[in-house]
Parts: structure tokens; C-alpha cells; sequence
């Protein structure tokens, strides 16, 4: 019975039922049916944490809209609402609905699993990520990064999950992160990394990279900064060791990074996934990544954020004096409210 395991790993997400991206709805749909399945599939316990933030007045919540987990299921699943009065307190409500990571910081705080994966909502898993993950063999202070592969909205809900596994497989769109081999080496590298006759020197000239480039700016560059809001994954104790998300009341964009940058400069070793082992993320319509150069302009003039070199200036900082953020409160992840729960 899924109530009497220990979990082995937390996945902490957070959305709305408010269908924002088009079809938010059929995502999360496939994104829960798909994770009940993988984890009775590889037999390893979860629990999944639903961070529902500012939910809709007179809609349903996501627990009567999303699939459920039995008694039977390895997977147990966890709602927490962030009611609306206590989004309100804080800056920008009006512009923002969702405050993507202080909702993540919520579901951390709350974990019971000694490893807590943050991700989102429109992702699948593939399953040599989950046969990874189901070793049990990840490790204290190190933080696990999985490349994202984008697929094409078409994909169908009603397919079986091993059908959407396998449309995933064969239709990736876009990789996004860095490759196991050479973490050291970036995009403007792609013309090497195409071709498979060049990996060979590529992990020669990554070795060679990494004996002399360990400047706190070396290593910033070496972390897996992209997409990493859709899999960052470490113990619960590293997750409070670097206080969770900075708490920045803007959009989320960057503050996903600083995570990563958190990790790194309290020497957390950084170990990314093969290129397999990865995850699947459904495409929509108002994702960052599918924008022209002039709406990704306007994007910036109509939501609050935090700039990019900004963060980088004070990364390097960090890591380069073994420090934290400190932007945080003790009560960091709304520690100190006591929070709806249905399970």
C-alpha cells in the first residue's frame, strides 16, 4: 500500500487550474498518469507534491481534475494550497498568478523523502531516467541535473504511457543542457558536439579544460544552468542547506539557476544524467523557448524579472567565497503558515 512506504523520492511541482499555457489540463494529466505508471513499473516509492498556488474561485481544485494514485500505487500524492489572501501578500500579485518558486520552496519545506526532485508539470519521464533514479543510489551533497528533450504538443493523452514514451522518443524537437561527457564545454561548441567522430576529442579536451580552468567563472560556466527548473534534484538536507529558492517576487526566470549556483558554492558535486536518461517536455504555446526575438523583448517589458547578469555577477561571488545567497527568511517556503493539505 502506497500510505505505508517511505517514500525514496519526493517530486515537488506546483500549477493552477486555470489551462494557462492552452492546455495546461491534458499536461498534467499525462504528467501524473505517467509517473503512477514509471513508479509501479521500477517499484520505487513516491510521493508527489502538488503545490497548487492562488487557486481559482468557483473552479475545481486540481485533486478533482488530475488522475489519483490508489492504495496499491507506489506513487502517494500530496495537495498543498497556497490560498489566495497569502498570494496577495506579496509584491507584484497582481501581474504574476503564480510564483513558481517560493510555490517549489512550499513543497520542499514540506518533503518527507530524504531526496527531493523539483520539476514541473509538463514533463514525462523517460524510462532510463527512471530505472536511474530507481537504483537509489543518488547521494548526499551532490545535486542531479537531466538534460530536457521538447516534443510536439501533438502528442495524444489517451495514448498508453508506454505509446507516449515511445512518440517522445522518436520526435524530440529540442535538447536542452549539457552532455555528461564534456559539462565543460557550451553551444558555442555545437558544431563539434553534432558530429559523434568529435566526442572522443571533445572528453579529451574537457580533462585537459578542467585541470586549469577552475576559477569561481569556470565553474559557474560548467553547471548545467539550462532548463534546470525541470529537473534539479538533491537530498532534503542540501535543499535546506542552501535555503531552497532565493524568494524573489518576480517572474521565475534565472531563479531556477540560482539554485544550481547555491549548490555549486557550498561544494555540492553536480552530476548530470546521460542524454537518455532524460525528461520529455510537452510544447505550448506561450513557452519561453518557442518565442521570436521581439517577444521574447516584449516579454521583458510586461512581467517583473530579475536580470540574468545580475545573478552571474553575484554566482561567481558565491562560489568563489563558499557563501549562500542569504536572501531568504528562516521561514523561507511559507514554513511558518499552516497550509491546507488533502491527500
Amino acid at each position: 500500500m502506497s500510505n505505508s512506504r517511505n517514500p525514496y523520492l519526493s517530486v515537488v511541482v506546483t500549477s493552477r487550474n486555470d489551462n494557462h499555457g492552452g492546455d495546461m489540463l491534458k499536461r498534467m494529466r499525462m504528467f501524473v498518469r505517467a509517473l503512477i505508471h514509471q513508479c509501479n513499473a521500477y517499484k520505487l516509492p513516491c510521493e508527489l507534491i502538488m503545490v497548487e498556488w492562488n487557486p481559482i474561485k468557483g473552479e475545481k481544485l486540481l485533486k478533482e481534475v488530475l488522475p489519483s494514485a490508489t492504495e496499491q500505487d507506489y506513487l502517494s500524492i500530496r495537495y498543498i494550497l497556497v490560498p489566495n489572501e497569502l498570494h496577495h501578500t506579496l509584491a507584484f500579485s497582481q501581474q504574476l498568478p503564480l510564483f513558481q518558486m517560493i510555490a517549489k520552496n512550499v513543497g520542499i519545506r514540506r518533503a518527507t523523502a530524504d531526496f527531493v526532485l523539483c520539476t514541473n508539470v509538463d514533463i514525462i519521464f523517460s524510462n532510463e531516467l527512471f530505472a536511474r533514479l530507481a537504483k537509489r543510489d543518488l547521494k548526499e551533497n551532490c545535486f542531479y541535473r537531466a538534460n530536457r528533450c521538447d516534443i510536439p504538443a501533438t502528442i495524444d493523452e489517451n495514448w498508453t504511457v508506454q505509446e507516449q514514451l515511445e512518440f517522445s522518443r522518436k520526435n524530440i524537437l529540442k535538447r536542452n543542457g549539457k552532455n555528461h561527457l564534456y559539462p565543460n564545454f557550451s553551444g558555442e561548441h555545437g558544431f563539434l558536439q553534432k558530429y559523434f567522430v568529435f566526442i572522443p576529442l571533445l572528453r579529451v579536451l574537457s580533462r585537459v579544460k578542467a585541470l586549469y580552468a577552475t576559477s569561481a567563472v569556470d565553474r559557474l560556466n560548467t553547471l548545467d544552468k539550462d532548463a534546470c527548473g525541470d529537473f534539479t534534484l538533491m537530498s532534503k538536507q542540501n535543499w535546506m542547506d542552501i535555503e531552497g529558492y532565493p524568494e524573489l517576487e518576480v517572474y521565475s526566470l534565472h531563479i531556477d539557476s540560482m539554485g544550481v549556483i547555491a549548490a555549486e558554492a557550498l561544494g555540492m558535486k553536480q552530476v548530470i544524467f546521460k542524454p537518455w536518461e532524460c525528461t520529455y517536455h510537452i510544447e505550448h504555446s506561450n513557452g519561453w523557448e518557442f518565442k521570436t526575438h521581439l517577444e521574447r523583448v516584449m516579454f521583458y517589458t510586461n512581467k517583473p524579472v530579475v536580470d540574468w547578469w545580475a545573478i552571474r555577477e553575484a554566482g561567481v561571488d558565491l562560489i568563489q567565497h563558499k557563501k549562500k545567497f542569504g536572501i531568504n527568511k528562516p521561514t523561507w517556503g511559507f514554513a511558518d503558515k499552516d497550509l491546507q493539505e488533502i491527500s
